[in-house]
């Protein structure tokens, strides 16, 4: 599976993966950050260099590797995180590694929300990774994450990479606009 999903906050990763057992694909720079770091690096996260347009080719190998393994991958297709009021542009780059897709793999959306507390849980702007992290984690009420599986799709239907972004951030569009009325399959 191929999983792809909107991105809030680094709380986003545990969410996921504590769901899914996926693994991620990550900014390198994370790769240094301490604690997070190690963590990631021990989930098996693909670090990709953002800067370097030219190490893409690199980047859709290093991905298609992992997706030949036993472990899902999770894109966050938007790049950054942002405070869920709607999408940011999708990033289609990293959809490259399912033209042509592996054989049986589908791609599934999805809708992450933390409903009411989104914006609490959300890191934008130029909060450092430390601040947010005592921010979010002083919260002393529960916070509830909502993961909505929206159906998998064949990446194999569509044209390109592009298409396939485009369908992804359609499906998950649609689930943030139905709200709380959107059925999760969790």
């Amino acid at each position: 599976m191929f999983y792809a999903a909107n991105h809030h906050s680094w709380i986003d990763i545990p969410v996921m993966s504590g769901v899914t057992g996926c693994t991620f694909v990550a900014n390198d720079g994370i790769e240094k950050w301490p604690l997070i770091g190690w963590l990631c690096t021990i989930n098996n996260t693909i670090f990709v260099n953002r800067e370097n347009k030219l190490s893409v080719g690199e980047q859709v190998d290093d991905l298609r590797e992992a997706m030949s393994g036993d472990q899902p991958v999770t894109i966050f297709p938007e790049g950054t995180t942002h405070d869920g009021s709607g999408l940011l542009p999708f990033k289609p780059s990293l959809f490259a590694a399912l033209v042509p897709p592996p054989t049986g793999m589908m791609v599934q959306p999805v809708f992450l929300t933390y409903g009411r507390h989104t914006r609490r849980i959300s890191w934008v702007g130029e909060e450092g990774i430390v601040e947010n992290f005592w921010r979010v984690m002083s919260y002393l009420k529960p916070v509830t994450a909502t993961m909505h599986f929206l159906d998998p799709f064949d990446p194999a239907h569509f044209a390109d990479r592009k298409a396939i972004s485009a369908e992804v951030r359609a499906r998950i569009a649609e689930a943030m606009q139905a709200g709380d009325h959107y059925r999760s399959h969790v």
